[in-house]
């Protein structure tokens, strides 16, 4: 049984044993760090997916959860109107989201699919936007498909929806985030490599 606990303890995911061995390493030639301690990290991984269209039905919501629960490997959390708006009949306290936080393990792990599978899938994709930023080294980006990770089987779906992602970091200028995003293997395109060089 301790052996068990052991062997979990020692499972590190890929991108965590990336930032380890290699990232930290680069980060501080290019930023001159003077303790590992100083080099950013990821902090959180949070995945929001807005369901418009459970006004009218409260099942799309759960289907929306179910589906963000499959990617993310959690279970989410239903999100609700904040105040009522009539136009868009809607009511406060109406579900009418779902959203997720990952952290460690987790989150590496969820980074490493979208990296790898999901953006690669992604129909006429032209690299991310190296403009994302929000100032405080903290990035957000959008998918219009949930259907481009594989744990998503399109002949289930109700109905093809969009996510925001947002990857919170604790760089403390945008510079040093998109370097350790690209360090991670973001997929930013050439030439906005090139301007950040």
């Amino acid at each position: 049984m301790a052996d068990a606990k052991k062997d979990q303890k020692a499972y590190a995911p890929r991108l965590r044993k990336d930032y380890d061995e290699r990232i930290v390493k680069a980060m501080t030639e290019k930023f001159g760090y003077k303790n590992a301690l100083e080099v950013p990290k990821l902090e959180k991984i949070v995945i929001n997916m807005g369901v418009g269209e459970a006004t009218q039905d409260k099942k799309k919501v759960e289907q929306a959860a179910a589906e963000m629960e499959k990617i993310s490997g959690q279970k989410p959390v239903i999100t609700k109107a904040k105040k009522s708006i009539a136009q868009f009949k809607l009511r406060e306290g109406m579900p009418i989201g779902c959203k997720v936080t990952l952290r460690r393990e987790r989150m590496y792990e969820f980074l490493d699919r979208l990296v790898t599978i999901a953006l690669p899938r992604v129909r006429d994709f032209r690299g991310l936007n190296p403009k994302s930023f929000d100032g405080r080294g903290n990035y957000a980006m959008g998918l219009k498909e949930q259907i481009v990770f594989p744990e998503i089987n399109y002949d289930q779906i109700d109905k093809v929806r969009g996510m925001d992602i947002i990857i919170t970091t604790t760089a403390k200028t945008d510079e040093e985030a998109r370097e350790l995003l690209r360090l991670f293997n973001f997929p930013f395109p050439a030439e906005a490599q090139k301007e950040a060089a």
